[in-house]
C-alpha cells in the first residue's frame, strides 16, 4: 500500500526495555501501510533511546526522537509528541513502547476513518517473559455517555483523524494519575464524527511489571479494599499526604473531577450547538446528582460498570462537594 495517505504514528518511550522496544519497530517497520512517520517523544534523557532506535531501525529516516531530558510523566508526554504531528498527516496511530503490531493493523483500521474521527480494536493478551497468551481483549463501545463515565478506549488500540488536535491540545491539566490520553481523545472523537471499537484483533498487548496502565483483567479483582489502597497512595503522591481531606480530594478527581474538566475543557473549545445537555447534566460543572445517578443505574443494568464503580463515584462525588473541587476544576479548565 505504497500510495495510501501518509499518517503519524506517536510513540512515548521512557526507559524502554530494548527487545521490547526492538519488537515493537520491528512491527511497525513491517506494516502493510508505509507511508508514516513515527515520532518518539523520550521521557528523559533521548540519547540513550535514540542511539538504541538508530540501530534497531537501521537509521531508518521515517523514526524521529525528540524530547529535551525533561520527566513529564505519560499522559504530557503523549501530549508532546501529538503537538510534533505533521500538518501532512491524514492520520495518526498511538503506539507504546513494548507491544507488537499485527502487520496489517493500520490497513485493517485505516478505512473506518472515512465514517468516525476515532477507531480501536482488540488484542491478543501476552504476559512476558513467558510470551504466554492469556486471553484477548473484550472493548465494547457503548457511546459518547458511557465513554466519559468509563472508558474502553485504549491509546495504543486507536486510529484517529488529525482533526482532533485542534480540540485536543493542549490536554485539559490535572495529576497525571487520574487524567489519560486516551480517554481524553475519545471524548473529543464522540463531540466530533464519532467513535468506534472492532472486533478485530490487530496486535499483542504485553503486559509486564513495569506496564504504566495494565489490561484491566489484571489489576488484582477490583475489590474495595485494593480501590482504598490505590487512593491513598495517589493522595501522598499528588496530594502530599494521606490526611482525610487530601483521601477526599483524590477521590474527588479520580472520578468526579477528571471527569467535569474533560467535559467543561470539551465546552469551551467547540461550537455552543455541539454541546450534549445530557453530558453537561451528568459530568460538566452544571452537573446534577439525578443525572448521573440516573446514568449510573443504566450503566450497572447494562453492565457497562460494577456495582463497586457506582459506589465510587457517588462517594466521589460526595468528595467534590466537601472540598470545593467543583469550583477547583472550573477554575482549573478556565471555564
Amino acid at each position: 500500500m505504497s500510495t495510501s495517505p501518509f499518517g503519524t504514528i506517536v510513540l512515548a518511550a521512557y526507559s524502554p526495555d530494548p527487545e521490547l522496544l526492538r519488537r515493537q519497530l520491528d512491527s511497525l517497520r513491517s506494516q502493510t501501510v508505509r507511508n508514516w512517520e513515527c515520532v518518539i517523544s523520550v521521557d528523559g534523557d533521548p540519547a540513550p533511546v535514540a542511539a538504541l532506535v538508530e540501530e534497531i531501525t537501521e537509521g531508518d529516516d521515517r523514526f524521529r526522537i525528540i524530547g529535551d531530558g525533561t520527566r513529564l510523566g505519560f499522559y504530557l508526554n503523549f501530549e508532546r509528541a501529538l503537538l510534533e504531528v505533521s500538518e501532512h498527516s491524514t492520520w495518526v496511530a498511538l503506539c507504546d513502547q513494548d507491544d507488537r503490531w499485527d502487520a496489517d493493523k493500520i490497513e485493517r483500521l485505516l478505512p473506518h476513518l472515512d465514517e468516525v474521527s476515532l477507531v480501536s480494536a482488540q488484542a491478543r493478551i501476552i504476559s512476558y517473559p513467558s510470551e504466554t497468551e492469556t486471553g484477548r481483549t473484550e472493548r465494547r463501545d457503548h457511546g459518547a455517555l458511557f465513554t466519559l463515565l468509563s472508558n474502553e478506549f485504549t491509546g495504543s488500540l486507536c486510529l484517529f483523524g488529525p482533526e482532533l488536535l485542534a480540540t485536543a491540545l493542549p490536554f485539559p491539566r490535572a495529576s497525571t494519575r487520574v487524567a489519560t490520553h486516551d480517554h481524553w481523545l475519545a471524548v473529543v472523537a464522540s463531540a466530533h464524527r464519532g467513535t468506534r471499537i472492532v472486533d478485530d484483533v490487530v496486535q499483542d498487548y504485553v503486559q509486564h511489571d513495569a506496564n504504566v496502565f495494565g489490561d484491566p483483567s489484571r489489576l488484582g479483582g477490583g475489590s474495595i479494599r485494593t480501590s482504598v489502597a490505590n487512593v491513598l497512595g495517589q493522595a501522598e503522591r499528588f496530594e502530599g499526604s494521606r490526611s482525610p481531606f487530601a483521601v477526599a480530594r483524590m477521590t474527588f478527581w479520580t472520578y468526579v473531577g477528571w471527569r467535569q474538566l474533560m467535559v467543561d475543557t470539551l465546552d469551551s473549545r467547540i461550537p455552543a450547538d455541539r454541546i450534549d445537555v445530557r453530558r453537561d447534566r451528568a459530568f460538566g460543572h452544571a452537573r446534577r446528582l439525578t443525572a448521573v445517578s440516573a446514568l449510573l443505574r443504566e450503566a450497572r443494568r447494562r453492565e457497562i460498570v460494577p456495582s463497586r464503580f457506582a459506589v465510587e463515584y457517588r462517594a466521589s462525588w460526595f468528595c467534590g462537594a466537601i472540598t470545593g473541587g467543583r469550583r477547583a476544576v472550573r477554575l482549573t479548565s478556565g471555564v
